[in-house]
């Protein structure tokens, strides 16, 4: 899917000189620059060999896969698919969704094009670049200050619903069909997103169906795109770092070929093996405070690879800005267990969070209630 014509870049020496620029991870790699700027090294050597060690362990004793949830026989209220997604959501947080109805062809487009603006110049991305107060455009968008460390990727954020918060200006024209092809991608994916809350999601939490999306008042749905760059020394760098989402939920389509996801399951790094034509969906920070924890938003990243750059389509459905988050009552242990999490206006949970790089699970913690925060 992605061009590979960054292979030539020989950067596998342990020189530490600082770059001019750090504006694209890709034009780093086109340049053939010989090494790896420390502001990416976020690996050292031993942390490397003790992360193989941990790997090793943890995947001889885990499933290959996270759970796949077939969406045909959610939407007949099996059962049985039911109590997979329950199960999935709280000893998980992540799942793959399969015969999700967004037709092969749609998904094959948007990916193409995505390819394709990132196969173009430099100066041509540069036009759409990122504004700090839209949130949107072609750049960093967590870059808080000049001396934490950086991602080996490039990304393209632009908010897509409700309408009134697209900004043209950042959407490309080249691909000629980008526009489109990301039009009728967003919208299937949207419909597979508001079904899953309004449908499976609030039923698995005990509400009526679509009370887990009226929740949201006017779902806002926003997109990244990612990208990759090959590295010839990948274990010394990371292409996103550790983090959970500020969402409700994310869902992700990702190259076919190529595995680059990692998630946090029980204590080590698994990877996610892409199916083809299938999506990823992950719990998001706003659902585990609804829930009091019960269903928790896993942290994940993703690493680099040195022979094939990847791609990765993230979609993210939140509440409105005023909609204010909170342990539900009716998921309170009778009991009387006590509210893990504080009450938070969405757009001040989502305005402190993007102030700082995202690390790990920092954000959600921030905000738990003083006895739980112990």
């Amino acid at each position: 899917m992605v061009s590979s014509s960054e292979e030539s870049l020989n950067n596998g020496g342990m020189i530490s000189s600082p770059v001019p620029s750090f504006e694209s991870v890709q034009e780093m790699v086109r340049s053939n620059l010989p090494y790896i700027p420390d502001r990416f090294i976020q690996r050292s050597t031993d942390e490397e060999e003790e992360e193989d060690k941990s790997r090793d362990v943890d995947m001889s004793v885990l499933s290959p896969q996270i759970p796949i949830i077939d969406l045909a026989l959610l939407s007949m209220a099996d059962a049985d698919e039911l109590q997979k997604l329950e199960l999935a959501c709280r000893s998980w947080g992540f799942f793959m969704v399969i015969n999700h109805g967004i037709p092969g062809e749609v998904l094959e487009r948007v990916k193409n094009s995505s390819a394709g603006f990132f196969e173009l110049p430099f100066e041509e991305k540069k036009e759409y670049s990122f504004d700090l107060n839209e949130r949107q455009g072609y750049g960093r968008p967590f870059m808080a200050s000049e001396e934490e460390k950086l991602d080996w990727s490039d990304s393209l954020t632009l908010r897509i619903h409700p309408y009134h918060f697209r900004r043209l200006k950042f959407w490309p024209t080249t691909p000629t069909d980008f526009r489109e092809n990301l039009e009728a991608y967003s919208n299937e994916v949207r419909k597979v997103g508001e079904k899953l809350l309004a449908d499976s999601l609030s039923l698995m939490m005990g509400m009526n169906k679509g009370g887990l999306l009226g929740l949201h008042l006017e779902i806002e749905q926003s997109f990244r795109l990612n990208y990759y760059p090959i590295c010839r020394n990948p274990d010394r760098v990371i292409g996103i770092s550790p983090h959970s989402d500020l969402s409700s939920i994310t869902i992700l389509l990702q190259d076919d070929d190529i595995t680059g996801l990692e998630i946090r399951h029980a204590g080590g790094w698994m990877p996610v093996k892409p199916i083809l034509n299938s999506l990823i969906v992950n719990i998001g920070d706003v659902i585990e405070i609804w829930s009091n924890g019960k269903y928790k938003s896993v942290e994940h990243r993703a690493n680099t690879n040195e022979k094939k750059a990847r791609m990765s389509l993230a979609t993210f459905f939140m509440p409105a800005k005023d909609v204010e988050i909170e342990p539900l009552n009716h998921l309170l242990d009778p009991q009387g267990s006590k509210r893990k999490y504080n009450k938070i206006k969405y757009g001040d949970y989502l305005t402190h969070s993007l102030s700082k790089k995202i690390e790990g699970k920092a954000n959600l913690l921030s905000s738990k209630s003083k006895d739980q925060a112990q």
